[in-house]
């Protein structure tokens, strides 16, 4: 521990929250100043204050994945002598190989002085709709390389000792497309880390610069302390868990992120070993793509009630070799980082740590299963009725649905919680700074991943222009072949990103019947749109928790009037029947009965094959571990034996394997992906869905220490 100089706990929880405010007072600073619809109104950004040595130690509640990558970029600072650092000197970059997720994610950091000394670094990253390249957007679905795709800054000094570099800052903006938003942010960034060096300033006038920093270890030091201690109560074993995504741009090849998760005591490791090489295609990420998904979800995952800092990161250690898919080496193009393998690298990393929380009766109420599992990407630019350069990072995709929690359902439209208050904007504020018109923007039905507690479900939208005849159109997307919201417990994914262009569809503002509609793949990339396309897309639900045939009747029945179910789901899927929108309760029964007699035929009743144990531990609410005279066993809630001696349970029930799946469930397959439904023999409840490469059955993914329970 670190000598608090008998700070009182008083004067340290003053600090603290002071803080933290610096990072939300950064966050208005940035907002204030910028004119980016991605900045204002969808929080797409990071504030957050540094350690000399890059740790983090408060941030501000946007895009997670940014915690600890000011980080690398200030120990690359401190490794290159030429890059002096002086008070009032700021520094800007956004190379995805030197700290940066992708080349649109521009940021800038700058040293806090205590006199002489630099007792703190303020750091602010927000994404640019366009900083070059060879396609509008900086996304470049044909780039074969790096240098294909946008500007890339190492680290340049950009304000010298108080004094803009204005011809540094016009050779950034000249590689832009969109030079004055480019520049309207930079400035935004100058003013933010202004407001933090000022607050900070008026801290260490008040309390001195060596209080200022012990009481920043310090909060590292609890936020450690803390998780060190939830980890401690959780189970300690091994757990599995993997997401793909498919198309890189340049042939629809499927890709791996793969994890394994050890946990022992205190500590755990994330093991990525097992992903994929990396891709020829820009949807790679580098080691600071890896590092910040990985972070991004423990932070949110673990940390709920925890100060978010470089204590909780402290706890875990990942590993990964060079050259896959989430560390991909020079020259490997990686403009579509943050929206393709590093979203891929949350979605596993967030399931692999919700099946440790699920093996804990203590926190599985906490336990989530995954939410919007893709950014499916729509980018409007060209010259607006003005004659004015325009740019639309669309930022809607954050409207698909949460994952359900172990208890209650997930929220409709709910978005990512690795960016807990994204938000979206109003259709009105989208029409009015970009020449683009919504016909419809809604839920979706069919989207929400079943279960016992259903995902939350997904809006959908469609769009045309309004006000000029052309423009140019990138689409892209994972998760069109792919369900990349996994459920738990029994709970079904939601459902896949389904995307097309009408042409010819609208006229005048009036639907027309004539339009000829295109299904798109994953990844179309660069069109030209006219003002009578539609382009509609629908994103994915979240993840259900749970059977769905356990979920009450009268849910079903209230999501079916509200239309977030059709009446073909509500059958085939949750075993409901209604008439003349009344509840059946005797026809859902039977339908029910029907349902798991499906799955697993006659029900196995051999009382050898049954326990009547004592549950010492489960896995999930459907997998308990059970001991009695014969040994420790996994059953389910039947009493029915799938293992003993392991929690390898996954032989001991009926297993049914999918290429493709019935409509209702609205998930589309890659011809490489598979999926795997679990059942307990003895009483047809379904125990889990695995999403896995085709050929291969899914490994055992939950490996637990028995001794220790």
């Amino acid at each position: 521990m670190t000598n608090t100089l008998n700070v009182s706990a008083v004067t340290f929880e003053v600090i603290r929250n002071r803080l933290v405010a610096i990072a939300e007072e950064m966050r208005i600073a940035l907002q204030s100043v910028s004119g980016s619809p991605t900045v204002t109104e969808a929080s797409d950004f990071f504030t957050g204050l540094f350690l000399p040595d890059g740790s983090v130690v408060s941030m501000g509640f946007q895009v997670s994945f940014q915690a600890p990558v000011s980080g690398t970029v200030i120990r690359h600072i401190s490794g290159k002598p030429h890059l002096k650092v002086r008070d009032g000197d700021m520094f800007i970059g956004n190379d995805p190989y030197i700290g940066a997720l992708h080349q649109n994610d521009v940021q800038m950091i700058g040293p806090i002085h205590a006199g002489d000394r630099i007792i703190a670094w303020a750091g602010v990253q927000a994404h640019q709709t366009d900083v070059g390249g060879m396609d509008f957007a900086s996304w470049c679905p044909r780039a074969k390389n790096v240098y294909q795709e946008g500007i890339r800054i190492p680290c340049v000094k950009l304000v010298d000792r108080g004094e803009l570099r204005e011809d540094v800052l016009e050779m950034i903006t000249t590689a832009s497309r969109l030079p004055d938003a480019l520049g309207l942010d930079i400035r935004a960034f100058i003013a933010t880390i202004n407001v933090a060096r000022n607050r900070v300033g008026d801290l260490v006038a008040r309390y001195g610069a060596e209080v200022i920093v012990q009481a920043m270890q310090r909060m590292i030091e609890s936020s450690e302390a803390r998780t060190r201690a939830r980890l401690a109560e959780l189970p300690d074993g091994e757990f599995r868990a993997c997401d793909f995504l498919e198309h890189d741009g340049h042939s629809n090849v499927l890709y791996k992120v793969d994890v394994k998760l050890t946990k022992r005591g205190e500590r755990m490791t994330l093991d990525y070993s097992g992903s994929s090489k990396q891709s020829p295609g820009f949807v790679n990420a580098t080691r600071a793509g890896l590092m910040g998904g990985a972070c991004g979800s423990v932070l949110t995952t673990l940390g709920w009630d925890i100060q978010w800092n470089e204590g909780i990161l402290k706890t875990a250690e990942v590993i990964a070799p060079d050259g896959l898919i989430c560390t991909a080496q020079f020259p490997a193009p990686v403009g579509s980082a943050t929206v393709e393998t590093i979203w891929v690298v949350s979605n596993a990393t967030m399931l692999v740590l919700n099946k440790l929380l699920s093996a804990s009766p203590r926190y599985r109420h906490r336990t989530q299963t995954i939410s919007d599992g893709c950014m499916a990407t729509f980018n409007l630019g060209g010259i607006n009725q003005f004659g004015e350069p325009f740019g639309l990072h669309l930022m809607d995709p954050l409207a698909a649905g949460s994952g359900a929690w172990a208890t209650k359902d997930g929220v409709n439209a709910g978005g990512p919680i690795t960016s807990p208050v994204s938000a979206i904007a109003d259709v009105e504020r989208n029409e009015q700074v970009s020449p683009l018109f919504y016909l419809h923007r809604r839920l979706a039905p069919d989207t929400a991943g079943a279960g016992k507690f259903r995902g939350g479900v997904s809006a959908e939208v469609a769009l045309t222009l309004g006000g000029i005849a052309r423009a140019e159109a990138l689409v892209m997307t994972h998760g069109a072949e792919v369900p990349n919201t996994m459920g738990l417990g029994g709970g079904w994914p939601g459902a896949t990103v389904r995307q097309s262009l009408g042409r010819g569809a609208i006229e005048n503002g009036r639907p027309q019947q004539d339009g000829r509609w295109e299904k798109f793949g994953p990844k179309p990339g660069l069109m030209e749109m006219t003002n009578r396309d539609v382009f509609a897309v629908t994103w994915q639900g979240g993840g259900g928790w749970g059977d769905p045939l356990e979920r009450e009747p009268q849910a079903v029945a209230r999501d079916l009037a509200a239309g977030w179910v059709s009446a073909q789901a509500a059958k085939e899927i949750y075993g409901v029947v209604t008439k003349d929108g009344t509840l059946d309760d005797e026809a859902t029964a039977a339908r029910r009965r029907s349902l798991r007699e499906q799955r697993i035929g006659r029900p196995v009743s051999d009382e050898a094959k049954f326990t009547r144990g004592k549950p010492v531990g489960s896995i999930s609410e459907s997998l308990l571990i059970v001991r009695d005279g014969n040994g420790t066993h996994v059953a389910t809630q039947a009493g029915y034996v799938l293992s003993t001696g392991s929690t390898r349970w996954r032989a001991g029930a009926v297993a049914a394997t999918f290429g493709t799946l019935p409509p209702e469930y609205r998930i589309a397959l890659h011809e490489d992906l598979s999926v795997t439904a679990y059942y307990c023999p003895a009483s047809g409840t379904l125990l889990s869905v695995d999403v896995h490469e085709r050929g291969a059955m899914p490994p055992d993914d939950v490996v637990l220490d028995l001794r220790s329970l």
